[in-house]
């Protein structure tokens, strides 16, 4: 929210582009699609998958399901809901972070949703819940009720946790109606774990709101950790899950133990 911000500078506290250290603006962002885009094709290069599985009825609503190296009878999953901006990025980029998850015994499901212009904030998740799972990843935009948030989790029932990278809204009503922040609710007696990650080099306004978001699910009686990790922007935080050596990762893989 920025209070008393001007326009200028509540657009430069929104735009996660301008914050980086590593590249300008102008280019970050291709960056980002290129690198995702490429991890992608190599983990479906060295996996087992099954690909553009649907689980709705948009053309943008499917999976792509990463299995383990040695699946075992019953093995845990993580499904990682990707960011955008709700303007770019789909589940065909998505595949990055399964390297490191499927050589522990790990699956991995990168979700699909439609995208603006198809899509809008009210519709965009809805679906995205649909099936059972054990830890659920967000990045970015879809840090929403709906998508990777807590609240959003609580109706599947085999949610063991939720991971939310940073948190991001669209057009001011829209996300003022589907911000986390108005959908926290008390945490059940078998609610999820939570952990909340943000970069060193994000905005002021996304590093205060990822601690405002933790301290009201904390608040409510949740289960919550809040990682600040350093020497990382908006998006190479999410980048490096392909790295098997990343903090991130080695937290995921913890988080979400072999069976």
């Amino acid at each position: 929210r920025c209070p008393g911000a001007a326009p200028q500078a509540l657009e430069d506290h929104y735009s996660p582009s301008r914050w980086s250290p590593r590249l300008d603006r102008d280019t970050i962002i291709d960056a980002h699609l290129a690198v995702t885009a490429a991890g992608t094709e190599r983990a479906r290069a060295s996996a087992q998958t099954s690909l553009h599985v649907p689980y709705g009825t948009g053309d943008g609503e499917k999976l792509d399901i990463y299995f383990p190296t040695e699946p075992s009878e019953t093995f845990p999953v993580l499904v990682y809901i990707h960011g955008g901006y709700w303007q770019c990025l789909s589940k065909d980029d998505s595949g990055f972070a399964a390297p490191p998850l499927v050589s522990r015994g790990v699956a991995l499901v990168a979700v699909g949703y439609d995208i603006a212009p198809k899509a809008h904030g009210d519709s965009r998740g809805d679906r995205a819940q649909a099936g059972q799972h054990q830890w659920l990843c967000s990045h970015s935009a879809p840090c929403l009720p709906q998508l990777g948030s807590p609240a959003g989790s609580t109706g599947a029932p085999g949610a063991r946790g939720c991971i939310s990278c940073h948190r991001r809204g669209s057009c001011r009503e829209v996300a003022q109606r589907n911000s986390p922040m108005r959908h926290v609710t008390p945490a059940a007696p078998a609610a999820c774990e939570v952990l909340v990650a943000v970069a060193q080099h994000d905005s002021p306004e996304f590093r205060r709101q990822s601690q405002e978001y933790s301290q009201a699910l904390r608040a409510a009686g949740w289960s919550v950790s809040l990682l600040d990790l350093a020497g990382v922007d908006h998006f190479d935080i999410i980048e490096r899950l392909s790295e098997d050596s990343y903090l991130l990762t080695q937290v995921g893989r913890r988080a979400v133990p072999r069976r």
